[in-house]
């Protein structure tokens, strides 16, 4: 049986948590979000910290309850700190810019590409071969960074592409004649 859901989630400084019905609003400096709680389990607000209950004799009431209190847990984080993904360029000529609302990378395709900045997420590009994606919303700023991998993934033999910075490249050997 999982113990993730006994663990309660600590409210820091300036984080409000406030319920109504499933509903649960999270607005901290960073910004607010919203989680709607599955019907198995229930949740409590004592001394600075969320607490999660399982419903009984609900089968999966336990993993669900685990589960909401990992992404509560996340929304908390994301209010208060933020979460920050950072990307490298590995490849002759690749580079990334940030003009406006617009990311432009150039990535050995024939055109460039402009990737428009989405509401509540800021990319800066500190050097041409760095991106960074920061943001409050954790999945979000997770599918923002994907998205940006995705326009041209690491190959495997020469290990360019777009990559995360602790992201390990398996590299195969080339054929031999």
């Amino acid at each position: 049986m999982s113990r993730v859901a006994n663990a309660p989630v600590p409210l820091p400084k300036g984080v409000e948590v406030s319920v109504n019905g499933a509903a649960v609003h999270i607005k901290g400096p960073k910004g607010a979000l919203t989680y709607t709680l599955p019907d198995a389990v229930s949740l409590a607000q004592e001394d600075g910290a969320v607490k999660f209950q399982a419903a009984e004799g609900e089968p999966g009431a336990v993993a669900l309850a685990g589960t909401a209190r990992s992404i509560i847990n996340g929304m908390v984080t994301g209010v208060s700190q933020g979460f920050e993904k950072r990307l490298t360029l590995v490849g002759v000529g690749y580079r990334a810019q940030i003009q406006g609302k617009s990311l432009n990378l150039t990535l050995g395709y024939s055109h460039p590409i402009n990737f428009p900045v989405p509401e509540g997420i800021q990319i800066e590009t500190p050097s041409q071969t760095e991106i960074t994606v920061r943001g409050f919303d954790k999945q979000q700023v997770g599918q923002v960074a994907a998205k940006i991998r995705g326009f041209r993934p690491p190959e495997p033999y020469k290990g360019k592409g777009v990559r995360y910075v602790d992201e390990n490249v398996v590299r195969k050997e080339a054929k031999k004649k």
